[in-house]
């Protein structure tokens, strides 16, 4: 795994205007170490980090200043440079550091001599650059500190605190609070005049008053969708249509890892629902440039730069393309398949997954892999996992086990083997993906299934031992050998259940359900405005943790973290700027995936067509029966289109398992059943064929009146 740092590489670097020349280690000098701190609020590949950009890091070391002294940094990149200030004891020292690599490396910068006091007071800040972001800071002296601790602990000798800085030094597009459609919050905000005439039955009348409110609930958050494109297309690349990764320092290329794989898939999911001449049009056609510009090894996508025409990187990194590839199909092309089923955009998964296979390299025990990256390996897990079904071809499964015995038959298992474990974005995939894996083998390959049940479930206890709260929500990142844990707890708390989850529905441990069902039930009263479970106050946190509570609700629907979510909600939507940017970055499109996904929820799958801004249709059950609320400011012909059960005729899954970023089924209409379809009096029924419901059932809609149609599904005879 990369973030181990035993295995840091070097990384070249520079000192700017100081006579401390820093030096690129290859790894920290432990004998040396005296005092140090680790982690942050935020996580790049597993590892826990600061970024300047959003705040000065500043420690105080316990430590009397001497001759010899040094920091040594474990430094980020993002394939580029970073620039920080270290400021010791009120002398500044500018530093760059980075370069060709993604993750973290170290970095030694010599402290002057002859610094005055009895500590070190230490300011991390951002320089003239991109900001530098940093796992850990250490400080080493000659002799070392022979009394000091195991260096597992996450401090020693230390403190560390932020310090918000000027206005200035932030993002345009980051922080952003308040309404940014004010022009929409009457229509959101008001309900629906009370009919004249109510349903006689008075669960009924409250179903469809609930629907009601599920409307205008969908209509916010399919809006705000829809806005998020207009914003993101605004800043397209005029000569490709391409979108750039952000809208920051990264605005000159398009790459697989962020704008593939999080932010334009839901640009597409959200056209499909609300705008099907952009998604028939301009979506299908940015997905045709992609692959004729991106494509550098077979169809591998690499970095595009907008302004040299070709690619970002020089020099082919197999490795990263890997990544990026990998990134794009779990994230991006999946969810999208899953909702669509075969398209363009399955066969663009598909071609991949086959190239990154047809470029493994790394020889194991169990046959060549593509990658030792951890987050790639899960990511490679569930999309083969997928696709197996999907396409129904055995080699998909068969790469599938060669990562499962890999991970759970050899020397590499998460929690007996590796030493830390971090349960955050990009580390939950191999926890979650092997959970697919299970699914498959249970179903077509009972005996790898048994050879997988026992370390499956010793990963899965380990977690729910070491890695959860006293509510049971999960830590950042754990220690396996001592149970030692990071404060901050993850956003990514769902995705991480949906495994156990999945592992209960199979073999029906009830400890795994139970973990599940203490987590959602714990919501509402201890993290009601903490959407972002601590990890990150960003949009993408925020929509990361709600979103795992609404796979999970689908299964077990816990009134009160429903109602945590009604409300969290509203914090991430507080994010988004009047011309429909929300942060500015790539993480953008996971709040619009949230979006649809909670809006999927208030209309129980129901979508429209064609969908206007005005049209509010929101659903609820009451007893068997769907009660489902339309209403328009302006007359509106159209369709209600019904869900179907995509994991089975789409995925051509066995069986609808919670998995990272799938769109939950709710009322699912079957094409050879029938269905009574009434008004709220009852006294317009009418007989429909489930066909005709996933078609569309034809509604017409007068200016301001609410049309309310209850459908009660048949018995088959």
């Amino acid at each position: 795994m990369r973030t181990l740092i035993g295995s840091m590489l070097v990384a070249g670097c520079a000192l700017i205007g100081s006579a401390a020349e820093p030096v690129s280690v290859g790894s920290p000098d432990d004998r040396a170490a005296v005092a140090w701190v680790r982690g942050g609020d935020q996580e790049f590949n597993g590892t826990p980090y600061h970024f300047l950009g959003s705040s000065d890091m500043q420690v105080t070391f316990d430590v009397k200043p001497q001759r010899g002294a040094a920091l040594e940094l474990l430094w980020g990149s993002k394939n580029d440079k970073r620039v920080a200030v270290v400021v010791v004891n009120g002398q500044s020292l500018p530093v760059t550091g980075g370069g060709d690599y993604s993750g973290f490396r170290w970095l030694r910068v010599p402290l002057p001599d002859g610094v005055k006091g009895e500590r070190y007071d230490i300011t991390l800040k951002p320089g003239e650059g991109k900001a530098a972001f940093i796992a850990e800071v250490r400080l080493t002296a000659p002799g070392g500190d022979a009394k000091r601790p195991d260096l597992k602990r996450a401090s020693y000798k230390a403190k560390s605190a932020q310090k918000a800085q000027a206005a200035r030094k932030r993002s345009p597009w980051m922080g952003f609070q308040g309404e940014g459609f004010p022009e929409m919050r009457k229509v959101w905000d008001t309900p629906a005049p009370a009919p004249a005439k109510p349903a006689s039955d008075a669960r009924v009348e409250a179903a469809f008053r609930l629907a009601e409110k599920h409307g205008r609930q969908a209509n916010e958050a399919f809006y705000r969708s829809r806005r998020f494109i207009d914003g993101w297309l605004a800043h397209a690349d005029p000569a490709t249509g391409l979108i750039p990764r952000n809208l920051n320092e990264s605005r000159d290329f398009w790459n697989g890892r962020d704008s593939a794989a999080d932010n334009w898939p839901f640009m597409v999911l959200t056209a499909a629902m609300t705008d099907r001449p952009l998604f028939e049009g301009r979506m299908l056609e940015m997905l045709r440039t992609e692959t004729k510009l991106t494509c550098r090894v077979d169809r591998l996508p690499d970095d595009y730069s907008f302004s040299k025409k070709g690619w970002r990187r020089e020099k082919l990194d197999l490795d990263a393309i890997i990544f990026d590839g990998a990134e794009y199909v779990k994230d991006g092309l999946l969810p999208i398949t899953e909702w669509l089923g075969p398209s363009p955009w399955s066969e663009r998964a598909i071609g991949i997954i086959d190239d990154i296979w047809k470029n493994a390299q790394v020889e194991t025990p169990f046959g060549k892999i593509p990658t030792l990256n951890f987050e790639v390996n899960g990511d490679l897990l569930q999309a083969c996992a997928r696709l197996y079904w999907f396409t129904g071809e055995r080699k998909y499964l068969d790469w599938a086990i060669r990562l499962g015995d890999y991970y759970l038959c050899g020397t590499n298992h998460p929690t007996r083997d590796m030493k830390e474990l971090a349960l955050g974005d990009h580390s939950c995939e191999v926890i979650n993906g092997l959970s697919e894996l299970y699914v498959a083998c249970a179903h077509v390959a009972p005996e790898k299934r048994e050879v997988y049940r026992k370390p499956l479930h010793e990963m899965y206890d380990r977690i729910l031992e070491i890695g959860r709260n006293e509510h049971g929500l999960l830590y950042l990142r754990v220690s396996t050998r001592t149970g030692e844990h990071t404060s901050a707890l993850t956003d990514n708390w769902g995705y991480n259940y949906d495994g156990i989850y999945t592992a209960f529905l199979l073999d029906k441990t009830a400890a795994y359900r139970d973990a599940a069902r203490k987590a959602l039930s714990n919501l509402k009263e201890h993290y009601t405005g903490q959407g972002g479970m601590c990890q990150s106050n960003t949009a993408d946190g925020y929509a990361d943790s709600i979103e795992g509570a609404i796979t999970l609700l689908n299964r077990e629907p816990v009134a009160s973290a429903m109602e945590w979510v009604d409300a969290e909600i509203k914090t991430m939507w507080g994010r988004q700027h009047p011309n429909g940017v929300i942060e500015g970055w790539h993480g953008d499109g996971n709040s619009a995936r949230t979006s649809l996904m909670y809006a999927l929820w208030k209309t129980q799958g129901i979508t429209v067509q064609p969908w206007r801004a005005d049209v509010r249709f929101g659903a609820a059950r009451e007893g068997g029966r769907l009660c489902i609320s339309v209403i328009a400011d302006k007359p509106w012909e159209g369709r209600l289109i019904f869900d179907k059960q995509r994991h089975k005729l789409n995925m051509h899954l066995p069986l609808d398992y919670p998995r990272i970023n799938q769109f939950p089924e709710w009322f699912t209409a079957q094409a050879d059943a029938h269905y009574e379809v009434s008004n709220a009096a009852g006294d317009e029924e009418q007989l429909r064929t489930g066909k005709t419901l996933l078609n569309g059932f034809a509604v017409s809609l007068k200016a301001g009146e609410e049309q309310r149609l209850i459908i009660k599904p048949l018995e088959k005879k």
